[in-house]
């Protein structure tokens, strides 16, 4: 059997410590060749808490290289064999060319080959257009990529077939604990304020235990200094709390070539093993 890869793609440094940095250890302790495809330098977030208005914040171009370094930091902590950005602006990905980005997506699936995949949902976590956008660039990228007609110029053309898809979904308790350790998460797109939006815990497909991760996790989530303003309270954590937050990620399984019905998996390779 070949061996088994994992990718997730994501829209933010961060998100990949944050979101399913647990999942990711997991795997890449186990052997499986874990990538990451990041599409922003999260260039136009805070730095220490200081919006990009504040006389301390270093503009975007250098919180965007600062952001990369931290990224590339949290990556190494968390296992993962290759790490690829797409350079997209932040704060305006749902604004890139969708052709264009779904086919960088489809040049990066081709060339590592995963066999899962793993992206954020199509609310977005708290509906964040950025969140969304990677979900809708990576879904139809799987497509595109399976389809030996489609071609990305300078890029492998050999089809590939990604087994199974899966979304980012946290149920009501998850957000609670996450909010409470954090702060509560707000993306106002519009005039209009977005918020966390649960998945049902029915809905949930997939609960990978990773327990046993949480200091990777924390190692990682740390090397995201420039962000810390919103990571203050978890430095105060006890262990039993780190354990609590990051002990289960869970996720909804969009599709699958090698398995299905309504028992939820333990292992996001079931089936390919």
């Amino acid at each position: 059997m070949s061996a088994l890869k994992l990718m997730a793609v994501l829209a933010h440094p961060d998100d990949e410590s944050l979101g399913t940095g647990g999942t990711l250890a997991k795997y890449a302790a186990q052997g499986v060749e874990t990538s990451l495809v990041t599409a922003t330098r999260g260039e136009r977030g805070r730095y220490h808490g200081h919006p990009t208005t504040a006389p301390e914040h270093p503009g975007p171009r250098e919180l965007g290289r600062i952001r990369e370094q931290e990224l590339r930091a949290a990556a190494a902590a968390l296992g993962i064999h290759d790490l690829s950005l797409l350079d997209y602006e932040d704060q305006h990905l749902d604004r890139a060319p969708h052709a264009e980005a779904v086919a960088q997506i489809v040049s990066h699936l081709r060339r590592a080959r995963p066999q899962v995949v793993l992206t954020f949902g199509p609310e977005g976590a708290y509906g964040h257009p950025d969140h969304i956008a990677i979900c809708q660039f990576t879904t139809a990228a799987i497509v595109a990529a399976a389809d030996a007609s489609y071609r990305v110029d300078g890029a492998d053309a050999t089809p590939h077939r990604v087994a199974k898809l899966y979304y980012i979904a946290w149920d009501e308790p998850t957000w609670s604990a996450y909010q409470s350790a954090f702060q509560k998460l707000v993306s106002t797109v519009d005039g209009v304020g977005r918020q966390a939006t649960a998945w049902p815990s029915w809905a949930i497909t997939t609960v990978i235990d990773t327990r046993a991760e949480w200091p990777t996790v924390w190692r990682a989530v740390s090397c995201h200094a420039s962000q810390i303003g919103g990571y203050n309270k978890l430095a105060t954590l006890a262990p039993e709390h780190h354990e609590a937050l990051w002990g289960t990620q869970s996720y909804y399984r969009v599709f699958s070539l090698v398995s299905g019905g309504r028992q939820r998996e333990t292992d996001l390779f079931e089936g390919l093993r």
